[in-house]
C-alpha cells in the first residue's frame, strides 16, 4: 500500500488554555486549545505536534474504520486577526486527531520527522486543498 507523508496547512497556533509538557520532543499536550488566525478552507490543520480535523471528517474515519488514530475535544477559538480576516467565515466544528499508529503500517502515523503520515485509502478521504507539503512515504 502506497502512503504520504502531509503537512496540513497551519491555520494558527497552540492557544493560551494548551496544556503540555515542553520537557520531552515533541511535547506532550494533555489539553488543546487552538487559535485560528487564518484558514485556506481545509478540514485539517496543524500546529505541531497536534492535528485538528473536521467533525465531518472524524465521521468519515470511523465509519470507513481507519486504524491508528482517536479523537478527542479540543478549545477552538478565532483571533482578533482572523475575524479582521474573515469577518463572515464560519469554520466548521474541529475536534483533536490524536494520532496513535505505526507510520507506513497504520492508516495514520506519525513519521520520525514529526510529519502526519496517512494511506492512500486515509488520504483520499482528507481532501486537501491547501497542505504545506505531500510526498510520497517509505519506511
Amino acid at each position: 500500500m502506497k502512503y504520504f507523508a502531509i503537512e496540513p496547512e497551519v491555520a494558527g497556533g497552540l492557544g493560551r488554555d494548551t496544556v503540555l509538557d515542553r520537557s520531552t520532543h515533541p511535547p506532550v499536550v494533555t489539553k488543546l486549545h487552538y487559535e485560528f488566525q487564518g484558514w485556506l478552507g481545509d478540514e485539517v490543520v496543524e500546529s505541531f505536534p497536534c492535528y485538528l480535523i473536521s467533525t465531518r471528517l472524524r465521521d468519515v474515519i470511523k465509519k470507513s474504520r481507519f486504524s491508528g488514530v482517536k479523537f478527542s475535544d479540543a478549545t477552538v477559538t478565532t483571533s482578533p486577526e482572523f475575524q479582521q480576516l474573515h469577518p463572515d467565515a464560519t469554520l466548521p466544528e474541529f475536534v483533536w486527531l490524536q494520532v496513535v499508529g505505526k507510520p507506513g503500517k497504520d492508516d495514520f502515523g506519525i513519521s520520525a520527522d514529526h510529519r502526519l503520515v496517512a494511506s492512500e485509502r486515509a488520504f483520499s478521504v482528507l481532501a486537501l486543498q491547501h497542505p504545506a507539503s505531500v510526498e510520497d512515504y517509505s519506511i
